[in-house]
C-alpha cells in the first residue's frame, strides 16, 4: 500500500513521541476506583489557631472496627474555644465531632450499629458517644447518662492511631473503645453532617419537657439564633408549637429563624436595657411574657437578661454554656424564688437523643422547614484554618470540612 508523505510524517511523529514519553509513566497504574489507599491525611491542630495537614499510614482494622472515608464535618463551637484556647488541653490533636462518611472496611465481629440495625460496607453512619469507661451499655438504660461521662471522636488524645477526628479523609471507628454508631444512610449528606448539633436541642427539649410546662400552647422565647438557637426553634416548631419569639442582635439571623419556625422577633439593639427588651418580648405576645425560655446564647449577660422574659410559674432551660464562659449575675429573690422559676440545665445528648434526632430532620423536612440551609459554607479539608476564621468571624452559620 503505498502512502503519501503527510501520512508517512504522521508516523515518524508518532514513533518519536512514544520514545520521548517518560517510560515510568506507562508502568504507573492508578489506584482502582473504591480501593483504600495506603495513608490518610488528617487536619491536625499542633498549635493555637493553627492546623496542619498530616499524612499517617492507614492503620489496621481490627475484628470490631470500622474505617469510615469522611465525607463532612460541621464546625462545633467547641472546636472554636480548642482552636483559640485549648481549654481541654488536647494539643496536638485531630478535632471534628460532628462528622459523617461511609464505611469501607469492617471487621468481621461488626454486624449492627448501635440501635442494632444492620450494617455494612457502604453504608453511611455517624458517630455518637464512647463509653470506655462502660462499653456495655445499650440504647435503653441511658435515661440518666448524657455524653457529659464519656468521650467523642473529635475530642480524643493523639495517639498511634492518628485518625481519631472527622477534620480528615478517613477515621477509624474502634470497638474496643466502647464506640457507638448509627447507620443513617437514609439521610442526604447536609442532614447528616447536622444530626449532632440537632441532638443537642432534642436533649435540650426533652429536659425542658420534664418540668410539666412545656406544652403545645406554649408561649417560647429562644435567645440566641446562632446554629444552636435556630435549631431549637425547628424543634419546636415540629412538635407544633406555634407561639416563638426569636431574641438576638442580628437582623440576618432573627430572618432566618421565622423562616425555621419563629412566630415573630426581638432585637436586642433595638432596646435600651432588659426591662426595656422585656416590654417588647411581651408586646410580640400580646401582653404577656414567655411560658418558657431557652437561653442559647452562652453568654453570662444573656443568662441574666433571660428571667425578665419569663411569667411567674414559668419554665427556663440553660443549655448555652459549654465550657466555663464565666458567671453570671441574677436576683435570687426576683429572678427565681418570687417568680417560681423552673429551671433545668441541659448538656449534651444521649443515644436516645441520637435515634430521636434521626425522625425530627425529616420531619422539619416534610412540614418544609429549610433546616439543610443552616449550612452556609463549605470549605476542603486543605483550607480547614480559613474555615474556622470564618466560624470565628460569625459571618455564616453552620461552617462544614469536606474532603478534598
Amino acid at each position: 500500500m503505498e502512502m503519501s508523505s503527510s501520512q508517512v510524517e504522521a508516523i515518524v511523529k508518532q514513533v518519536l513521541s512514544s520514545l520521548s514519553a517518560d517510560p515510568a509513566a506507562s508502568t504507573v497504574s492508578k489506584a482502582p476506583a473504591g480501593s483504600i489507599p495506603r495513608t490518610a491525611h488528617v487536619a491536625m491542630l499542633t498549635g493555637l489557631e493553627k492546623f496542619e495537614i498530616k499524612e499517617f499510614p492507614m492503620p489496621e482494622v481490627g475484628d470490631d472496627d470500622l474505617l469510615v472515608r469522611v465525607e463532612g464535618c460541621g464546625i462545633c463551637g467547641t472546636d472554636a474555644h480548642e482552636f483559640k484556647r485549648d481549654p481541654f488541653g488536647l494539643i496536638p490533636v485531630a478535632l471534628g465531632h460532628e462528622g459523617t462518611g461511609e464505611i469501607v472496611k469492617m471487621g468481621k465481629n461488626v454486624k449492627v450499629d448501635s440501635a442494632g440495625k444492620p450494617v455494612a460496607v457502604g453504608d453511611k453512619i455517624v458517630t455518637c458517644m464512647i463509653f470506655k469507661d462502660n462499653p456495655d451499655i445499650t440504647m435503653f438504660d441511658l435515661n440518666k447518662k448524657n455524653v457529659g461521662g464519656a468521650d467523642v471522636y473529635g475530642l480524643l488524645p493523639d495517639d498511634d492511631c492518628h485518625l481519631n477526628g472527622w477534620f480528615a479523609d478517613y477515621i477509624l471507628i474502634r470497638g474496643g473503645l466502647g464506640s457507638t454508631f448509627f447507620n443513617v444512610s437514609d439521610l442526604d449528606l447536609d442532614s447528616r453532617i447536622l444530626i449532632e448539633p440537632c441532638a443537642v436541642l432534642i436533649h435540650a427539649v426533652e429536659r425542658a419537657k420534664t418540668t410539666g410546662i412545656l406544652r403545645f400552647n406554649s408561649r417560647v422565647v429562644v435567645q440566641g439564633c446562632g446554629p444552636i438557637g435556630l435549631i431549637c426553634i425547628a424543634v419546636l416548631k415540629t412538635m407544633g408549637i406555634q407561639n416563638i419569639i426569636a431574641v438576638d442582635g442580628n437582623a440576618g439571623r432573627l430572618d432566618f429563624a421565622k423562616r425555621l419556625g419563629a412566630s415573630d422577633s426581638v432585637n436586642f439593639k433595638d432596646y435600651s436595657g432588659v426591662e426595656a427588651m422585656a416590654e417588647g418580648v411581651s408586646e410580640k405576645f400580646g401582653g404577656h411574657l414567655a411560658d418558657f425560655a431557652f437561653q442559647c446564647t452562652g453568654s453570662p449577660a444573656g443568662h441574666s437578661n433571660i428571667y425578665k422574659f419569663i411569667r411567674n410559674g414559668g419554665g427556663l432551660c440553660e443549655l448555652g454554656f459549654f465550657i466555663n464562659g464565666g458567671d453570671a449575675t441574677i436576683n435570687p429573690h426576683f429572678d427565681i424564688c418570687s417568680k417560681e422559676i423552673t429551671t433545668v440545665g441541659s448538656w449534651v445528648y444521649t443515644l436516645r437523643d441520637y435515634a430521636t434526632t434521626f425522625d425530627f430532620l425529616k420531619s422539619a423536612k416534610a412540614i418544609g422547614l429549610p433546616i439543610n440551609e443552616l449550612i452556609t459554607d463549605k470549605y476542603p479539608l486543605s483550607r480547614i484554618n480559613e474555615a474556622y476564621q470564618k466560624n470565628l468571624a460569625m459571618t455564616g452559620l453552620k461552617i462544614a470540612v469536606m474532603p478534598d
